[in-house]
């Protein structure tokens, strides 16, 4: 019972990491995407 409440845990703590980590590859994507745009033809 114990095993699987930290097993559990773990998968829980791993899934918050990788989302987090996704949130932050979007956000840096997102900033670079900004600063390489083309400026507009006036």
């Amino acid at each position: 019972m114990l095993k699987k409440l930290v097993l559990m845990a773990l998968a829980a703590g791993g899934v918050a990491v990788a989302m987090r980590k996704m949130q932050e590859s979007k956000a840096e994507q997102a900033l670079w995407a900004e600063a390489t745009d083309k400026l507009p033809e006036s």
